[in-house]
């Protein structure tokens, strides 16, 4: 991944946050340093830090761009669906399908959870997690309306429930040394999440 000297400041910053995501792939994103940011580029390590002051800042850079670009899917496979379950489908299978093109992507979001500090590339996850939860929570109080979904379920804690689904296939798939392979008990994991909050 070379960058030539044509190369204007907002490609070589996109370049960057995918040569970090590239990376987090094969190795532990805490172990990823500039050097190898910059080498992955084919920059020097001065270039790099002409558009990021930082390796934090990388790092956020990173989490907004990654944030940015799965909202977006999500909002296109919602715009497809007219049901709201199936909408709600619809962006649960986004998730997944974006972890399974960008596996180094769950490492760099565990990663960052674990620091103690507050970072700007936490703020970033938490600011997505939110914005997910919201596009979930209008489906479902589409749902509630249609008398799809129990008027008694909890619709936020639904929300964070259809998350965390996501997450538990994540860490199962890290587990087992194939992230890629995350879709592979998706439909099995949703179809359980319905019923669970199914007004039938």
């Amino acid at each position: 991944m070379e960058i030539g000297k044509r190369r204007s400041s907002k490609e070589r910053r996109a370049l960057a946050i995918d040569a970090v995501i590239d990376l987090a792939s094969g190795m532990n994103p805490a172990d990823i340093t500039t050097a190898a940011i910059s080498e992955r580029m084919g920059l020097t390590q001065g270039a790099l830090f002409r558009h990021f002051p930082t390796k934090d800042a990388v790092l956020q850079a990173v989490m907004e761009s990654v944030s940015e670009r799965l909202l977006s899917r999500i909002d296109e496979a919602v715009r497809e669906e007219t049901a709201p379950l199936e909408a709600l489908r619809a962006i649960f299978m986004a998730h997944v399908g974006f972890i399974e093109s960008n596996p180094g992507v769950p490492r760099l979001l565990f990663s960052e959870l674990q620091r103690t500090e507050e970072t700007g590339a936490k703020r970033a996850v938490g600011a997505f997690l939110e914005a997910s939860a919201t596009r979930i929570l209008v489906q479902l109080d589409e749902a509630k309306k249609l008398g799809l979904v129990s008027p008694d379920i909890c619709s936020r804690s639904a929300a964070m429930s259809l998350v965390g689904s996501v997450q538990g296939l994540v860490i199962q798939a890290m587990l087992s040394g194939r992230v890629g392979d995350i879709g592979a008990g998706a439909d099995g994991v949703f179809a359980v999440w319905r019923r669970g909050v199914s007004a039938a």
